[in-house]
């Protein structure tokens, strides 16, 4: 609760006491208590004579600073004046024991909120933008949360780390879709002038890592490109295998192969060439993905549950290493047909 005036601690009233001269009717300047006479509302001054309460038509009281009787006074009655503080109570938040509002609050300027720790949260405004900053008081470091001219942006120790612009791209290592970073478009072209997710480096020598692949914080993949061209590499250090051998038969597992052309049921006008996942899975399983005729069950919109498939896959870059041994093995038998 707050007082817009004088402080009740301090009083709600003021007592002017003046000892009448012969005839006087007005009554002001500085009283006995060596107070000068002031008022705000008429409406809120009590008039004593001899202690008796006068009524509204027994004085005048308009200007602020007087009080006139309507009848002279007798030498040495005691007028006695007591104005009464005109003051609004508020309804605001206690400074000590807090609260809410239940409108908007405007704040012109900077708007600091200090914690039991050592921290700081700054409401700012600048010319670029609005920002809620995260501070701790003993350092100079600062986190920032807020927009600048149209764009969300995230700061951390000082740097901008994220940016969501004004056509809701994500941005993480930089402020523009062509910069160095991480840029998360949310639509896709089909004339592939836009895309999806977009890694971009500077035109710097050497090969940057763009997605590193670990496992239990060991590196099991990678995907890095340099200033032309674009690396998907696994694992195949020596020190990570054993039991290793030369000799197998790939012409035999290769002729287990089924080559086929097909279309996707939901690209019909498309033939491409490929396998069928299952069929390989026999002849080399660490290509296939997944388990023939799996499904999976999933809740549609309105709530109910569904089953659809869960389809296999293929990483047909796995099916190289049989490919080049049976090149090898037909070609040995050539060049020994050629010996003979």
């Amino acid at each position: 609760m707050a007082y817009i005036g004088t402080s009740p601690s301090n009083g709600v009233r003021r007592v002017h006491t003046y000892t009448a001269t012969a005839n006087q009717t007005t009554f002001t300047g500085s009283s006995t208590e060596g107070v000068t006479l002031t008022y705000a509302d008429t409406n809120y001054i009590d008039v004593f004579q001899n202690g008796v309460l006068l009524g509204s038509a027994d004085y005048t009281s308009t200007s602020g600073t007087s009080v006139v009787l309507a009848q002279g006074a007798s030498v040495s009655d005691l007028v006695v004046i007591v104005v009464y503080d005109v003051f609004s109570v508020a309804d605001t938040v206690s400074k000590t024991s807090g609260g809410s509002f239940d409108s908007a609050v405007t704040v012109n300027g900077d708007l600091t909120i200090k914690g039991s720790n050592p921290a700081t949260i700054v409401e700012s405004t600048t010319s670029s933008g609005a920002f809620v900053q995260f501070k701790n008081t003993n350092s100079s470091n600062t986190n920032r949360l807020g927009y600048a001219v149209h764009d969300f942006v995230v700061d951390t120790n000082g740097n901008e780390a994220l940016r969501i612009d004004s056509s809701g791209k994500l941005l993480v290592g930089t402020t523009s879709a062509n910069g160095d970073g991480l840029s998360l478009m949310p639509r896709y072209s089909e004339s592939g002038t836009t895309s999806q997710i977009r890694w971009n480096r500077a035109n710097v020598s050497g090969t940057g890592t763009a997605l590193l692949f670990q496992n239990n914080s060991s590196t099991v993949g990678s995907i890095s490109h340099n200033n032309s061209s674009t690396t998907y590499a696994t694992s195949s250090d020596y020190r990570l295998k054993e039991s290793v051998t030369y000799d197998f038969d790939a012409t035999t597992r290769l002729k287990q192969l089924k080559p086929c052309r097909f279309n996707f049921i939901v690209d019909a006008d498309t033939t491409v060439d490929g396998f069928l996942a299952h069929e390989v899975s026999s002849v080399v399983p660490e290509a296939v993905s997944g388990t023939k005729d799996a499904t999976e069950t999933y809740t549609d919109d309105d709530g109910n549950e569904q089953t659809r498939i869960a389809p296999q896959g293929i990483d047909q870059s796995k099916l190289v290493p049989l490919l080049v041994k049976t090149i090898q093995e037909l070609e040995a038998r050539i060049k020994a047909l050629e010996s003979a």
